[in-house]
């Protein structure tokens, strides 16, 4: 049952990837161009490329964050003692990984609304409609929930090994 999971995990997280290399490229022109209109009279100070360069800031954001559930390299609290069995450990990771499933699935519940809220304006100095803004976070939520689904099998897995007292 996982290893479909994995792949579309893997495909998503590559998919990710790709895009987050591309807003960053493409926030290079607006940021360059309005550090360029700063120092040169010749280049016009446009006032959309704050604007686009925000929205793709926006978008790193939110893709980072999602790879970073997927790699684990997220930022994490030691609220929990360090555990000294496996079994403990894999207790441990499923608090924190149901913990941030809880908050993958209000990203999703609270996204869509937002999402639907950014549907119904445009931006002023673009015209861009929001909602292609808005919509980063509650994709974000279900992505966070699929990278966590996978990872909460690992740990079950994880659970049932130390159980039975292998490694």
């Amino acid at each position: 049952m996982d290893e479909p999971l994995r792949k579309l995990n893997a495909l998503i997280a590559r998919a990710l990837k790709f895009v987050i290399t591309v807003l960053i490229a493409v926030m290079v022109v607006p940021v360059t161009l309005q550090i360029f209109s700063r120092f040169f009279e010749f280049i016009p100070r446009y006032i959309w490329t704050e604007e686009v360069a925000r929205f793709c800031l926006m978008w790193l954001i939110m893709l980072g964050a999602t790879i970073a559930v997927r790699d684990g390299t997220h930022f994490d609290v030691d609220v929990l003692p360090e555990p000294k069995t496996v079994h403990g450990k894999a207790v441990a990771r499923l608090i924190v990984h149901v913990s941030m499933l809880l908050v993958a699935l209000i990203f999703i519940a609270f996204g869509w609304r937002f999402a639907a809220f950014g549907y119904e304006q445009s931006s002023e100095m673009t015209g861009i409609n929001m909602l292609s803004i808005h919509i980063a976070w509650p994709l974000a939520g279900v992505c966070w929930l699929l990278f966590l689904a996978e990872q909460i099998l690992d740990d079950m897995k994880l659970y049932a090994n130390g159980r039975h007292g292998s490694r």
